[in-house]
């Protein structure tokens, strides 16, 4: 789901999720555990969620704005969306405005019969495609780029369903996982790179696919493998067949799963993410040490590496600051002087444990750092005697083109600013970042400066997997479709 019309607020800096994509293949009441599993997937979109399910004769869809409790509880959503297979989407609308029509799974009527699709990502070269298939006579009915890989199998000349899905992925660029379905088959996709996570799991003799392995434990299901990058996989009643649709390619999979995205208690690439952010902390108190008397963490994202770094040091870790888990982004913010207060909505300071200490606040990173001054002005109100900020991961100083939400390169504070002006504009006695070469030891890895990287790193080095064609067409004032919204 791609950078279209998606208004950044000021007020919530973080970078935001992207989407989680569940399906499975199979069982009876498929529809019930995907629900399960988009529970678990909750993190990665809040805004709306949607259920497609086939009992091999007819489809069913549901597709709603909000949260997945709120509209897939109470009855067995099975009952509704009868089928043995079913596919399951939750978004944030980082491609297209947040309208039902732009609500996943989408689905279509084909020559080879009913298909239903969800992504996660963005296609590089979306609005490109979408203007040569207009041209062509294609009617779309959402500004969504997962739109345009329906259309590009709808127009294949030849061949099985699959050869026509294969044919449309090797046209389309950038970081995705799709997960699709027909009467008969459960299918999956990840983009040549595999920037974006798509795994492989089984619950008993049903196979299931998912964005993250806590979708996994969400419904007992056993981890198989992930889908390698380029990778296209379909599950049937025969079992799973794999297709390369991009041969030779190099896995760089995207490091913010590490960072941010990704549920703690989950698994990518083998790794714990637990454990890496802890050791990201870790690797923060070596690089950038401080003499304070206590550790606190900016929560959720900044437990893990606020740990690592307080065993690593003995300093104290308290949590100095609590979250409200209530309070939801469309909180309505009529006056400045409540948009002013609106961090209060989310965090509140612990004065006991600040109070006349040298604070040391952990975050997962810094975007624009609104939020993180406004933090740092609560913690001083506090009665802090010093605050000093540390961010677990390294500058962000590009723009992502992969799905991920984030301002543009000019409103990222690390790219326009240096360390000592981050510091006077932070209001903080000192600040530091991880280095991107900490970061990589946090994952085991070594970096490679010269090399190509094992990750998708470009937030950080500038280094991006895939050509950028849509953003060079408008950094080159080429004419986009009068109905695309600028991209991020």
């Amino acid at each position: 789901m791609s950078h279209l019309s998606c208004e950044f607020d000021p007020s919530e800096d973080k970078i935001r999720e992207e989407c989680g994509v569940f399906g499975i293949f199979g069982i009876e009441n498929a529809a019930s555990l995907t629900a399960l599993g988009l529970h678990a997937l909750q993190h990665r979109g809040q805004e709306a969620c949607g259920i497609a399910a086939t009992d091999g004769i007819q489809f069913t869809t549901e597709r709603h704005l909000g949260l997945v409790g709120d509209n897939f509880t109470g009855d067995d959503p099975s009952q509704r969306l009868a089928g043995h297979i079913s596919i399951g989407h939750v978004r944030y609308s980082t491609a297209g405005q947040t309208v039902l029509r732009n609500v996943q799974p989408l689905f279509s009527e084909l020559h080879t019969g009913g298909f239903a699709l969800a992504h996660n990502g963005h296609i590089t070269n979306a609005y490109t495609l979408r203007e040569r298939l207009v041209k062509k006579g294609a009617i779309f009915q959402s500004t969504s780029d997962t739109e345009v890989v329906i259309h590009l199998i709808a127009r294949a000349k030849k061949g099985e369903f699959i050869d026509r899905l294969v044919n449309a992925i090797r046209q389309v660029d950038g970081g995705y996982a799709f997960v699709g379905m027909t009467e008969n088959m459960l299918i999956g996709a990840r983009d040549r790179f595999g920037i974006r996570p798509l795994l492989i799991g089984r619950v008993g003799d049903s196979y299931v696919l998912a964005s993250e392995t806590c979708a996994f434990d969400m419904i007992d299901a056993e981890f198989i493998r992930e889908v390698e990058a380029g990778e296209v996989v379909v599950i049937n009643e025969d079992g799973i067949r794999s297709f390369t649709a991009f041969p030779n390619t190099e896995a760089r999979p995207c490091i913010f799963e590490f960072v941010y995205f990704a549920r703690p208690d989950s698994v990518v690439g083998g790794k714990s993410v637990y454990e890496v952010r802890k050791r990201m902390g870790e690797r923060l108190a070596e690089e950038t040490p401080a003499d304070v008397d206590v550790i606190i963490p900016v929560p959720d994202s900044g437990v893990p590496a606020a740990l690592g770094f307080a065993q690593k040091t003995g300093i104290p870790f308290e949590l100095g600051i609590i979250r409200n888990h209530y309070v939801g982004r469309t909180f309505i913010q009529p006056t400045q002087q409540i948009r002013d207060m609106g961090v209060k909505l989310k965090h509140s300071a612990n004065r006991s444990m600040i109070e006349g200490k040298r604070v040391l606040l952990v975050d997962d990173s810094i975007v624009r750092g609104t939020t993180s001054t406004k933090i740092i002005r609560m913690i001083k109100a506090a009665g802090a005697k010093e605050v000093h900020f540390r961010s677990a991961s390294p500058p962000i100083k590009f723009a992502d083109h992969y799905g991920i939400d984030m301002p543009t390169k000019d409103k990222l504070i690390a790219a326009n600013y240096s360390l000592e002006e981050m510091t006077s504009m932070l209001e903080v006695d000192s600040l530091g970042f991880l280095s991107v070469e900490g970061l990589y030891w946090a994952m085991g890895e070594e970096y490679r400066k010269d090399e190509a990287p094992q990750y998708a790193d470009h937030c950080f080095t500038g280094n991006y997997p895939t050509p950028l064609i849509d953003r060079d067409r408008k950094l080159l004032g080429k004419k986009q479709l009068s109905f695309l919204v600028e991209v991020a």
